[in-house]
Formats: structure tokens, C-alpha cells, sequence
């Protein structure tokens, strides 16, 4: 707060920067910028082993966090790959949602309170520690997502979760998307514990097992694939809920296929073909990467849509999708493009396409600075005024991330 009034007296400009692991140059100083880092906030406060709540400090990573909170007994629930270094702060300036977001939703569903230092220096403390509290407004929805353009998270209480003790992973081949999507909505009604519902273009998984040098799951190819996981307490009942729903879908033809994990191992290995894009980018580079989101009722046509544009524009490239298909989060990795231009145009026939179907040119990852001439496609003109208008509020001599998101 010190140092923001300081900068603020002085005009000086300033790029915040949490564990550098964000994909939209949001902490990317631009030229003339001070970069304030978090990494010094670091503790973890105080753990609440009665109520599952915690106070941290925003620099905290996310992977201390989940430890913290196990060695307590309770859980946090949000993961991402850069667990190890993306830190709670940035996770919540970035509203950060992983592959859980089905059962226990984005960071703002964790976020009870925070503290937050504004522009000017001032410093707000809400550190909620309970659920209900409508003591006037709730400023926190104000800063949980804003990416840093109207103030700096700098502690949270956060809401824990009872610790699941039994993990179920499944793999299945299904027939189409419409399959996928009748298997998830009898997931979700016969399996209590579901946690996560990954799904996977066929290319994309062929893709992934090439650079990952690893054999493919199933003998015969299939057109989609679908990664469920289950959380909870008690392997037997669950283990029934999902043989339950195997023996149903594959009766009704909307499974074809389908691998039970039978270790902790085998479970990583069938996670191995979702996780395992970093591999395939390194491959692929310089390509685009695409982190977008669309109602599932559209999101079948959009694919289709999409990959004829793309191979008409761009004969023999990848164009590989895989998503959450649960919360409607579609990603798109296609390159390689040394091209600059051949890079935009890809933008360009992706968010226009987006736009049209009423989706958002960013799910999970934010819009930074890589985002800023495409977020029309997604919010109009009265709703990006607003937005200007409230970091005039927040930011009046405009020092804080300053051309993120919008310019104000």
C-alpha cells in the first residue's frame, strides 16, 4: 500500500506480478513500468481446523496451499498444472478455474474475504470468514477477476473443503458429441462424487500420445474422448455409482469403450493424454493456443465450424480441441505458424466465430494485454464503458496495469 501511494504521488506506472505462470501478458511490464512482485507475501496465516477456512498471504503458491490445508485435514480444491509456482493472488486477480470447476467451481466460489491495496494506497481489509454476510455491498466481486487494473490482492480467506480420501478416473470412447453430452448429464445424476468430465478430440488425443511418446488408451480409434474423475469418501459406493453409469451408457450406445483406473498410477497415466499439452506445444511452436468458452448446446457446431475455416485458411496444420466440457470451457491448440500475420489471421477467424455464437474469448486465463482488441467479441460497448469507468474510479492517474483489459 506504501509503495502504490508513492507511485501514485509520482505518476509511475506499475506492472503486478504474482508466479509469472499467467497466458495472457497480463505481468509483462511494458516499457517505463515498475514490477511489484508478491513473492514475499508468502505465509499462510492461520488455518481454521474446525470451520475449513484459511488466511494466506497473496503471494502463497497454490501448491503450499494444498499442502497446508492437507496437513490440516481439509482440501483446496483448485488445480492447475503450475500449482508449484502460479500463486493464490494471481489465482484470484485471474478468477482461476482448472479442472474441478465442475464440482466446486472458479477461485471466486473458494474467495470468503480479502485485503486489498488500492491505487491510492489505500488499504481495504475484508477478510469474511463466513459465508453469509450482507453487511452492504460485497466489494470483493470487484477484484476477483479484474487481473490487477483496480487494486492488488494481498491476503484472502479462503473456504476449505473436506478432505476427499477415494479417487475414481475413468476413461471412455464415445461415438459423437452428442453422445458425450448424454453421458455427462447421467453423470452428473447417477455419480454424486463427479468431479471433473474432460473431453477430447480424437486428434488431439493422437497428437498428445505422439509427443508424449506413450500408446495409445484403446485398440480401435474413436471419434471423442471423455475423462471423468470422482471424489469422495468412499471407494465401494462409489466405484458402484460409476459402474452404474458405465453399464447404462454402454447399453445405450453412448459409450463405446471405457478403462477403469485400477491404481494411483494408472489414474495418472489416463490423466497423462489430457495433461500432457506442454509436451505438444513444445512441438508445435510458434503456435496459437485458444482458452475460450461456449453454451454446450453451440460448442459441437462451433468445433466443426472452426476446423473447416481453419483447413481452408491452413491446409495440413493441427487443429487440435480438447475442453471441459462441463462448464463449457473449449481449448484449441493449432500451429505451427512462424508468420506473425498467419498468427493473427488464426485469432481472428477464432474470436469472430466466438463472437457470433454469443461465447467468450476467454474462459479461465484472463485478458491481459493479448486479449484487449478481441474483448468486443464478447462484451458490448456499454459493458467495456463500465469497466473503463471503474478503473477511472480505482485508478484515476492510471498507474496500475495499466492497457490491461481495457484502456481506459
Amino acid at each position: 500500500a506504501q509503495a502504490l501511494a508513492i507511485c501514485n504521488r509520482h505518476g509511475q506506472p506499475i506492472a503486478v506480478q504474482g508466479g509469472l505462470t499467467g497466458l495472457a501478458g497480463g505481468a509483462n511490464p511494458h516499457e517505463g513500468e515498475f514490477a511489484l512482485s508478491l513473492a514475499r507475501l508468502n505465509r499462510i496465516e492461520d488455518i481454521d481446523p474446525l470451520g475449513g477456512t484459511a488466511i494466506v498471504q497473496a503471494g502463497v503458491t497454490l501448491e503450499q496451499l494444498q499442502q497446508a490445508a492437507k496437513e490440516a485435514g481439509w482440501f483446496f480444491p483448485l488445480d492447475l498444472g503450475a500449482r508449484g509456482s502460479c500463486q493464490v493472488g494471481g489465482n484470484t486477480a485471474t478468477n482461476a478455474g482448472g479442472n474441478r470447476v465442475l464440482r466446486y467451481g472458479m477461485m471466486r466460489q473458494a474467495v470468503l474475504g480479502l485485503e486489498v491495496a488500492l491505487p491510492d494506497g489505500t488499504l481495504l481489509t475484508m477478510l469474511d470468514r463466513v459465508l453469509k454476510n450482507n453487511a452492504g455491498f460485497d466489494l470483493k466481486h470487484l477484484f476477483i477477476g479484474s487481473e490487477g487494473a483496480l487494486g492488488i490482492v494481498t491476503r484472502l480467506a479462503l473456504q476449505l473443503q473436506p478432505e476427499p480420501t477415494s479417487s475414481i478416473t475413468v476413461m471412455c470412447a464415445v461415438p459423437s458429441f452428442e453422445a458425450a453430452t448424454l453421458l455427462l448429464r447421467e453423470a452428473r445424476r447417477q455419480v454424486p462424487e463427479l468431479a471433473a468430465f474432460e473431453l477430447m478430440w480424437h486428434d488431439y488425443l493422437d497428437a498428445c500420445a505422439k509427443a508424449n511418446k506413450k500408446a495409445l488408451p484403446f485398440t480401435d480409434a474413436h471419434p471423442l474422448y471423455v475423462l471423468i474423475e470422482t471424489l469422495g469418501a468412499d471407494r465401494a459406493s462409489g466405484m458402484a455409482a460409476v459402474e452404474r453409469l458405465l453399464e447404462s451408457a454402454l447399453e445405450a450406445g453412448t459409450v463405446s469403450d471405457a478403462i477403469v483406473a485400477q491404481s494411483g498410477e494408472q489414474a495418472k497415466q489416463l490423466w497423462g493424454f489430457r495433461d500432457g499439452v506442454a509436451e505438444l506445444l513444445m512441438q508445435l511452436r510458434p503456435c496459437t493456443t485458444f482458452d475460450v468458452s461456449v453454451a454446450m448446446p453451440q460448442m459441437d457446431g462451433l468445433v466443426q465450424r472452426l476446423r473447416a475455416a481453419l483447413e481452408q485458411r491452413f491446409p495440413g496444420k493441427p487443429h487440435l480441441f480438447f475442453g471441459h466440457l462441463g462448464d463449457g470451457n473449449l481449448h484449441l491448440v493449432s500451429g505451427p505458424y512462424p508468420q506473425a500475420a498467419d498468427y493473427h489471421a488464426v485469432e481472428d477467424i477464432v474470436y469472430e466465430e466466438i463472437g457470433r455464437v454469443g461465447g467468450s474469448v476467454s474462459a479461465e486465463h484472463g485478458i491481459g494485454t493479448v486479449k484487449m482488441e478481441y474483448l468486443p467479441h464478447s462484451r458490448d460497448a456499454a459493458q467495456i464503458e463500465v469497466m473503463r469507468k471503474l478503473k477511472r474510479l480505482f485508478d484515476p492517474q492510471r498507474i496500475l496495469n495499466r492497457d490491461r483489459v481495457v484502456d481506459a
